[in-house]
């Protein structure tokens, strides 16, 4: 006679259930987090071709930057409806001056130090590692326009992994403004001070 201890042992009834038990909170986790990287990445394909389409939009003349914002906010809402949105824009005088304004490095470590002279492109006196303005800017100027979306991530549970609850996308894109007006552009001085 066989113990019935024995008998439990090399019973195999219901391992299945057990096995499933220990694996299905794993797979349901990777499911679930590849589900919410390819919802990131339709949001941000999404996004950059809205700021795309802006950037087209704004080449028209009666276009105002709240009616590109809003059309750039109107194709996201449909996939990601509690999206909060933040518009920036920096104006420049051209795309060459979207950086840091140049400077003589004299001593060659790669920094500017108050002693090396600079090129003076937006007229302020000082050099700026970005020398744009805030706002559209104006006639014929380049617009570094950024639309950043926060969002709520598609599943709940990516906070058991560690991750936030919301997702950032950002998108950039230059736009040059009309022509409407003639351009005022500052004469670039070279400083030494």
């Amino acid at each position: 006679m066989t113990s019935p201890l024995f008998r439990l042992r090399a019973d195999r009834r219901g391992a299945a259930v057990v096995e499933f038990a220990l694996l299905a909170p794993v797979l349901f986790l990777l499911v679930m987090g590849s589900m919410d990287i390819g919802y990131q990445a339709y949001v941000r394909a999404l996004l950059e071709g809205a700021i795309q389409k802006a950037g087209r939009d704004s080449g028209i003349e009666g276009a105002t930057t709240s009616t590109i914002d809003n059309g750039v906010s109107a194709a996201i809402y449909p996939v990601a409806k509690n999206a909060t949105f933040t518009f920036t824009r920096k104006s420049y005088k051209t795309f060459g001056y979207v950086s840091p304004e140049r400077f003589t490095d004299t001593n060659g470590n790669g920094v500017r130090d108050s002693t090396e002279c600079y090129d003076d492109v937006n007229g302020n006196l000082q050099w700026d590692a970005d020398p744009g303005t805030t706002g559209q800017g104006g006639a014929n100027d380049v617009t570094l326009y950024t639309v950043t979306a926060t969002y709520p991530r598609l599943f709940p549970m990516t906070r058991l992994i560690g991750w936030s609850s919301t997702q950032t996308a950002t998108a950039k894109t230059l736009l040059k403004n009309q022509p409407y007006a003639t351009q005022a552009i500052p004469a670039v001085v070279t400083r030494c001070s």
